[in-house]
């Protein structure tokens, strides 16, 4: 199939362009780099024309309530009105695991109205939501950093993953028919939030010490032990936290 993957240029774009070659399906690449611009629609038109499938793993560049919101609502309504007049089969996009339960998250809410913008287009569609990235633990100490050099971390259960293995579940929907659904992947384990934070900054050579604090505010949000997790019927990585942390280990030896 030809596949144009939107945000191609970013973490999970440059590594789900080369799964979808090795599978047989044409790539291209696109984004503000590259001359597509789905805020503006410069180039849109061009990178999905001809496109069997689109997938949107863009972010917006601005995590500010109103602008990432404003970002999520622009794009995708361009994005999907492009693909619409392209006849592209299938849409798929990347959300949050948990979006839906975390109303006074801005990043959150902006990620349901994406979702809500796709449920109600023309175009068949398959919403793909995640949990976390281990590639981002280091970035929720600092959002949690307190004077003293330390980190106030939540100590709720998430089920954490890596980038690799969201690239391959999604993948693996674009190798199949539209679901016109949501559908989840995550990590292959849950464990307090606080906890991979702290092991991951050890890997990375970070002296700070992680507080595990059940009300501690993950970017904003307070967390309980079903908020960021999958449900029973989701895919799930072969990537276990340690497999991930001994790699971070091996590229810091090198």
């Amino acid at each position: 199939m030809n596949v144009t993957i939107i945000g191609g240029s970013g973490l999970i774009g440059r590594k789900l362009g080369p799964l979808l070659e090795r599978a047989g399906h044409r790539v291209v690449l696109a984004s503000p780099s590259q001359g597509v611009n789905t805020l503006t629609g410069e180039g849109l038109a061009q990178a999905v024309a001809g496109a069997d499938v689109v997938v949107d793993v863009s972010n917006s560049p601005s995590f500010e309530a109103q602008a990432v919101l404003q970002f999520f609502r622009t794009s995708t309504t361009n994005l999907l009105a492009a693909e619409a007049s392209a006849g592209v089969r299938h849409h798929v996009a990347l959300s949050v695991v948990g979006a839906d339960r975390l109303a006074d998250n801005g990043y959150m809410r902006a990620k349901v109205a994406q979702e809500a913008l796709i449920q109600e287009g023309q175009v068949p569609y398959t919403i793909v939501r995640a949990t976390q990235f281990f590639e981002f633990l280091t970035a929720i100490a600092g959002d949690g950093a307190e004077g003293d050099g330390g980190a106030r971390v939540s100590s709720a259960l998430f089920q954490p993953m890596a980038a690799a293995d969201v690239a391959a579940g999604l993948a693996d929907v674009v190798s199949r028919a539209p679901r016109n659904a949501i559908v989840e992947i995550g990590g292959p384990q849950r464990l307090p939030m606080s906890q991979a934070v702290q092991r991951a900054l050890e890997a990375h050579g970070d002296a700070r010490r992680v507080v595990p604090d059940a009300q501690a505010p993950y970017f904003g949000s307070v967390l309980d032990d079903a908020s960021l997790v999958a449900g029973a019927d989701a895919q799930l990585g072969a990537t276990s936290l340690e497999a991930w942390l001994v790699n971070i280990a091996r590229a810091g030896d090198r």
